[in-house]
């Protein structure tokens, strides 16, 4: 190892010290919350266009999208000119991605995707514990327990109000949205707490998820539009800690896509 290589291990040795006891002054702040929300009444107001104007599939909007995800790629973009907005304490990070799953209905689909209470099992290492909290036609409230790793791991504990809605016999969308956020200390320890949400680490304070289905091809297409809220990189860790922020919305959402395909496809 070089005096170069071995001074640079010792800087990144340090920034990892350093980094949960910094993390863990972050604030959720009334400002912040008030342009997640605002962003997302305008992301709704877009979608709702969007559909109501013919254009159900992000897939059919480009060409050679389609002959991608049949041939069986998983693609994941931002939703809009760039993957993350900058607001007033926060950062919101809204991603898109896409994949088709042939050999499957839509009513398989969505059985599936509504069975939380096999999500561990499906969507492991991330999800760690699922349960339907309530239930009424098609109106879920869930739990999920998340487990969030990249050079740091932390375990959220989440609820989440989900809607989905039939529009056809061969389409269905969802919007789930999370009521609850909390971040737990000493997890899976006898001493584990959740901490006060929105006075954490600021590694996830809200997400928002829309997904599509349509049946066709002789397969389904399955589309996540995946909005969320964190914190701002602390001053002076942005080198180590502002890619790691960037790529863990897209590295989830494609694991996401990912899992689902690998459950569904026909054994």
């Amino acid at each position: 190892m070089t005096t170069e290589d071995a001074t640079r291990v010792l800087a990144l040795s340090i920034c990892l010290l350093a980094w949960p006891a910094n993390l863990t002054a972050a604030d959720l702040k009334p400002q912040t919350v008030k342009a997640f929300d605002e962003y997302i009444r305008g992301k709704e107001a877009h979608l709702r266009n969007r559909i109501s104007g013919g254009k159900f599939l992000w897939a059919d909007q480009a060409p050679g999208r389609k002959e991608q995800l049949r041939e069986g790629k998983i693609l994941t973009d931002p939703s809009g000119d760039q993957p993350d907005l900058k607001v007033p304490d926060g950062v919101i990070h809204d991603w898109l991605g896409a994949v088709f799953i042939p050999g499957v209905t839509v009513d398989r689909a969505i059985n599936f995707v509504q069975d939380y209470e096999h999500h561990p099992q499906v969507y492991q290492p991330e999800v760690i514990g699922s349960r339907i909290l309530a239930h009424n036609g098609d109106d879920y409230k869930v739990f999920l327990r998340l487990k969030k790793k990249k050079v740091l791991t932390v375990v959220l504990n989440t609820e989440h109000a989900v809607h989905y809605e039939r529009l056809d016999n061969t389409r269905w969308q969802s919007r789930s949205c999370t009521t609850h956020i909390a971040e737990v200390e000493n997890a899976g320890k006898a001493d584990e707490r959740e901490l006060p949400p929105g006075k954490d680490h600021g590694f996830l304070w809200r997400l928002n998820s829309y997904w599509r289905f349509q049946e066709r091809d002789g397969g389904v297409y399955i589309e996540c539009e995946a909005v969320s809220l964190t914190r701002r990189v602390p001053t002076g860790l942005g080198w180590l800690i502002d890619p790691i922020i960037r790529e863990l919305p897209r590295e989830s959402l494609f694991n996401t896509l990912q899992s689902t395909r690998t459950f569904l496809l026909p054994k």
